[in-house]
């Protein structure tokens, strides 16, 4: 169902003349404050019977506005006057400057929001906006969880929720606190880290959800600002999160978590010894099968064994047929200037090799059959990212999705973890297997 705003993006300026002519002086004045007419999908409240609306959005994708206007729209009567249907308000963020400067007093906030004659008043004193009609909303800050033990309101707009220090004893006090009214209800608008509060949430039978990446909201923000977020930040797994909005967990006994991912970021090095493209083909060489794992990895092997490190140059892989992952791990290869191409052969035998050598005769390929399971032969290559010899570059958001996943148990994700597969065997290849040979450590596991 399209918004009010986007029908006038998409209407000829003949049908936009005859709707605002059809309107009369009182509705034409009233239209900019009617948010129903503007608002997206995701900044509607959904319907049915929920205690809790979580709204959980990129940076800038309109979830600030969103709890603003749910605010209005339960505090507000059909004129200045007349009751709404909350009268006491919880407005809670990780701070009172914040909740002040961006709840308040920003330029999506609940000031900025109001028609003027429907427009809170704000009392420093008491930190609380107080409506025409009554109504009031009483700022505190997640710095103070007990600051909650006392109030009683009947809705609650929580801000940022994901970041706050102290959110599981504020969102606790939070829930004692609202109590009034036939349906006392919450809305938490924030971008979605991987905190246990926000997916108790998330798990409530009483939440209701709506997402919405920061693109959603494109109209409203400054295209250099979208231009450069998604460059930095558009492939990796930090923007799945601050651009997307998507939660990403970490797994009970992750080989990877995000902490250790984002520790990993780094420049590109000036140069590095031995370039190896990794390939773990799928089980069916058919369009529709598994993707193939392609995985472009860069050895630094100076000094001691010890000290080696590695960057993880790019992630090539693809979904097809055999030609298509074929002619896609061939060019990585010589894009990179690769020093060898390593495959597992173990589901497709002889065809892998027959496949590569067909697109490249010449290419250097060596071939393995995995006799580890996959945890197994993650394990070592997880330690290195512990001692922060490994770095990724931008780009590697799916194959990063696919770390957090890998489990000391299992694979937690869906399907197969094509990417970190192939991330294994080249790491292995180019660091793990020759300091095994160089120095005959036996706590060098071999992959093989």
């Amino acid at each position: 169902m399209k918004s009010g705003a986007a029908w006038l993006v998409s209407a000829t300026q003949a049908q936009i003349d005859e709707f605002l002519t059809g309107l009369s002086d009182h509705a034409l004045a009233a239209l900019p404050w009617i948010f129903e007419f503007w608002a997206m999908p995701h900044q509607l409240p959904p319907e049915g019977a929920w205690r809790t609306w979580l709204i959980m959005g990129g940076r800038g994708a309109g979830k600030t506005r969103a709890g603003a206007e749910w605010v209005r729209s339960i505090v507000e009567g059909l004129r200045p006057d007349d009751p709404g249907k909350a009268r006491r308000v919880a407005l809670v963020g990780e701070t009172q400057d914040q909740v002040r400067e961006v709840m308040i007093f920003g330029d999506s906030g609940l000031l900025a929001c109001s028609p003027p004659d429907r427009r809170p008043s704000w009392n420093a004193t008491r930190r609380m906006l107080i409506w025409p009609n009554g109504a009031e909303a009483q700022v505190f800050s997640a710095h103070d969880p007990d600051s909650l033990r006392g109030p009683q309101f009947d809705a609650a707009w929580v801000d940022e929720l994901a970041k706050w220090k102290k959110a599981e004893d504020t969102w606790d006090m939070l829930q004692f606190a609202l109590r009034l009214g036939e349906n006392p209800q919450q809305v938490v608008t924030t971008t979605p880290q991987n905190v246990a509060v926000l997916k108790a949430i998330m798990r409530n039978p009483s939440t209701v959800m709506t997402h919405a990446p920061t693109e959603a909201n494109r109209a409203y923000l400054a295209q250099t600002f979208l231009d450069e977020v998604y460059r930095r930040y558009g492939n990796d797994i930090r923007g799945a999160q601050e651009l997307e909005g998507r939660l990403i967990e970490d797994v009970d006994g992750a080989l990877w978590t995000m902490a250790m991912l984002d520790k990993a970021r780094g420049p590109k090095p000036e140069r590095v010894n031995r370039v190896v493209v990794a390939i773990d083909p799928p089980v069916s060489g058919k369009e529709n099968a598994d993707e193939c794992g392609i995985v472009v990895f860069g050895a630094i092997t100076e000094g001691s064994p010890q000290s080696w490190k590695g960057v993880v140059l790019e992630d090539a892989s693809v979904r097809g047929s055999a030609t298509d992952w074929s002619r896609a791990a061939i060019a990585a290869f010589h894009r990179h200037g690769a020093d060898r191409l390593v495959a597992e052969v173990n589901q497709g035998g002889e065809l892998v090799a027959e496949m590569l050598r067909q697109v490249d005769p010449l290419v250097p390929l060596k071939c393995f059959h995995a006799n580890k399971g996959k945890t197994a032969r993650a394990e070592p290559v997880a330690a290195l990212y512990e001692q922060g010899r490994i770095t990724h570059l931008p780009g590697l958001q799916k194959l990063e999705e696919q770390m957090c996943q890998m489990s000391r148990h299992s694979y937690m994700g869906k399907g197969s973890p094509d990417r970190v597969d192939a991330l294994v065997w080249a790491v292995s290849e180019a660091l793990l297997e020759p300091a095994r040979r160089q120095i005959g450590d036996p706590r060098v596991r071999s992959l093989y």
